[in-house]
């Protein structure tokens, strides 16, 4: 089953980001995410026509955070996205014929229903700072280990 990744990139770009200390360049976030600059350009422009993100062009240019840490939850993100699908689970069908089917469709409609509002319900709670903070804490606790840009 193909899951969307693409809330777990984000965050994990922007994280990035936050610990940078100013604009950070396409090249370099797609070095940390093992991918072409131009699928950074493509998620970041989208952010940044959200109100998330900025971008500098010229020497010194790049891309840092538009707002406060405090201030972005991830459901602000997964709207940025385009609200995609929280969950990978669907019924088989549709619109079945099939009585038995429309049954069980029926109770894993309302289960996905309020297993999605509980997750965005979350999403609220959730802000880049809160992950930033972990993050550090994670950092300090590994810092022998751990540099920040290799995973």
């Amino acid at each position: 089953m193909k899951r969307d990744s693409r809330l777990s990139g984000v965050l994990h770009l922007l994280l990035h980001m936050a610990e940078a200390d100013g604009p950070v360049t396409s090249e370099a976030l797609a070095g940390m995410m093992q991918t072409n600059p131009v699928v950074i350009r493509r998620i970041l422009g989208g952010l940044r026509k959200e109100g998330l993100v900025q971008s500098e062009k010229g020497h010194g240019g790049g891309w840092r955070l538009a707002r406060d840490l405090e201030s972005v939850t991830l459901y602000d993100i997964h709207l940025a996205l385009g609200a995609p699908g929280v969950l990978a689970l669907g019924n088989r069908t549709e619109s079945p014929g099939c009585l038995v089917e429309q049954a069980v469709n029926a109770a894993m409609s309302d289960a996905f229903e309020a297993a999605e509002a509980l997750l965005l319900e979350r999403f609220h709670s959730i802000t880049l700072a809160s992950l930033s903070r972990d993050f550090s804490r994670r950092r300090k606790r590994n810092a022998s280990t751990c540099d920040q840009h290799r995973h």
